[in-house]
């Protein structure tokens, strides 16, 4: 069992920034990714990034050269630095484990970014 919590969100003027955390616990050892997603109202719920266990990442365009994506592994916590941020981020953001045997989510942030 992996437990994932969230913290970050709220709301922010469009061109701002917010960084997202996901507090990691339990089952640590046999996670392989860390990702964030985001569903928006209305919508799928989309991968916004993703790290592996050797920190290579991987982005969604839309979020490409804005969005950063980190993981600290010795104090077990997952980042998303979101910096020029558009209405269209709006959505509640999750992060996500990945292991071979199973993905386990958080109960997800809100983010709004409005004026």
């Amino acid at each position: 069992q992996v437990q994932l919590v969230e913290s970050g969100g709220g709301l922010v003027q469009p061109g701002g920034s917010l960084q997202l955390s996901c507090a990691v616990s339990g089952s640590i050892f046999a996670i392989n990714n860390m990702n964030w997603y985001r569903q928006a109202p209305g919508k799928q719920r989309e991968l916004v990034a993703g790290i592996t266990r050797g920190g290579t990442t991987n982005y969604a365009d839309s979020v490409k050269g804005r969005f950063t994506i980190s993981r600290d592994s010795v104090n077990n916590m997952a980042y998303l630095q979101m910096n020029s941020l558009k209405t269209e981020d709006t959505a509640v953001y999750y992060c996500s484990s990945q292991s071979a045997a199973m993905t386990y989510w958080g109960q997800g942030t809100q983010v709004i970014v409005s004026s």
